[in-house]
């Protein structure tokens, strides 16, 4: 039996697992990250969870915080599970070091958003 879930939950599926790919490479330079099959492979698994979840926040809520290119993050998911065999790693280190920083402070912010806007229903 699947869990119904909502958007919420998705949100906090990127700020988690956008966290846990930034753990994962912290004070570890490029070559040493190559060179461990389990960081790759942990890595990889995150940014796929991270589009995964993007792909099922509705238009609506993606277009009020267009700062981050929705259609790129899922896009990158669909590249590596389905192109798996050509993942390029500078791009997922830099995916890493440069995009998921802002994209978890985005995440955070919208459920920070909803939460007050939840309150101001009350």
């Amino acid at each position: 039996m699947s869990v119904k879930r909502v958007y919420t939950d998705y949100l906090q599926d990127i700020v988690d697992h956008a966290e846990k790919a930034m753990r994962f490479v912290r004070g570890v330079s490029f070559d040493d990250f190559c060179d461990n099959e389990e960081k790759v492979f942990a890595v990889v698994k995150m940014l796929e969870i991270v589009g995964e979840a993007a792909r099922h926040l509705p238009k609506s809520v993606r277009d009020k915080y267009a700062s981050i290119p929705w259609k790129q993050v899922v896009g990158m998911r669909d590249k590596m599970t389905h192109e798996y065999f050509s993942v390029d790693l500078e791009v997922v280190w830099r995916t890493v070091h440069e995009d998921l920083p802002p994209l978890r402070d985005t995440a955070r912010q919208m459920l920070d958003d909803l939460a007050q806007a939840s309150k101001a229903n009350q």
